[in-house]
């Protein structure tokens, strides 16, 4: 979404795609952006474009929903949810390609949660709570945080199997929550952050995470377009396309039961059945139960 919306004539989004300003709660693995830098990132926005940014952590964060609300009380914000045990699973690959996750299995990255909340079994990841799988998809938690500090209607919540269903109706309606001309289209919806693990691993922990001798300079380079396409330039180069192996359905099914409540209270808030994400798993706690409510039985 973040690649569609930014080559919008009347949107601006910064190279810099996920700045990470808000969610002080967050692991920084950089020096935070001052104030000064993170609007110098805009600096290059057309007067009356709409700008943004795409820092898919602030949705995980405890705190990042107050300060946005705090430092721009009328943004609008969009969210972009997935089947929870897809997420999990595509998670670890990513976490896999930038070499932030050791352990090579998803079920055995899984099964190490426990230790990492202990602080242990964290390789070279420096937001280790992004390994804490479950963690992470705590959708209506996370969701309810925004709903909490801002009015529904600034907040879009899109779900990802509609995108793959309808990208250009689903861009559409993107568009129309932003104020936007919604008959503009990008030349294509290619698939984009398609799954990839690195040709060299040694040189992909060099790109993210530079030696310390040169690392100081990270904050001032974050500021410079030019930087980020280089990095994604050395990114891409480094990268193989792999087909992420289906889940064993039997981790599948146990996962889907581990996470119906959690679903359950999703589709409660969305007011949205989410049945489609559970159809491998439907004879094990029904269908109903992941259906959103009738308005009327949570009056």
């Amino acid at each position: 979404m973040y690649e569609y919306l930014r080559r919008h004539p009347q949107i601006f989004m910064p190279r810099h795609k996920e700045p990470m300003y808000f969610g002080a709660d967050l692991t920084q693995l950089h020096k935070r952006l001052t104030e000064a830098d993170y609007l110098h990132l805009f600096k290059r926005a057309r007067s009356g474009q709409r700008v943004g940014e795409a820092s898919t952590w602030y949705l995980f964060s405890t705190s990042a929903a107050r300060e946005i609300r705090d430092f721009a009380p009328e943004a609008q914000i969009i969210v972009m949810l997935r089947n929870p045990v897809d997420v999990m699973h595509s998670l670890h690959t990513e976490l896999r390609f930038y070499t932030s996750e050791v352990i090579a299995t998803f079920e055995d990255a899984l099964a190490a949660e426990a230790d990492r909340k202990q602080g242990r079994r964290l390789g070279p990841s420096r937001r280790p709570e992004a390994l804490l799988y479950r963690e992470v998809v705590r959708f209506a938690d996370q969701l309810e945080r925004y709903l909490e500090v801002f009015p529904p209607e600034h907040v879009k919540v899109v779900l990802f199997d509609d995108l793959v269903r309808d990208p250009a109706g689903t861009f559409a309606d993107v568009l129309r929550f932003l104020g936007v001309d919604d008959t503009i289209r990008p030349a294509a919806f290619r698939v984009v952050n398609a799954s990839k693990l690195p040709r060299l691993p040694v040189l992909q922990s060099l790109i993210v995470r530079p030696p310390r001798v040169v690392s100081w300079l990270v904050p001032a380079v974050r500021r410079i377009p030019s930087a980020h396409r280089l990095r994604a330039a050395l990114l891409s180069a480094n990268s193989r396309r792999v087909r992420r192996p289906p889940l064993d359905r039997a981790l599948r099914l146990r996962l889907d039961s581990e996470l119906a409540e959690e679903v359950r209270r999703l589709a409660t808030v969305l007011d949205r059945d989410l049945s489609e994400w559970w159809s491998s798993s439907e004879t094990m706690f029904g269908v109903s139960a992941i259906a959103a409510p009738q308005k009327a039985d949570r009056v």
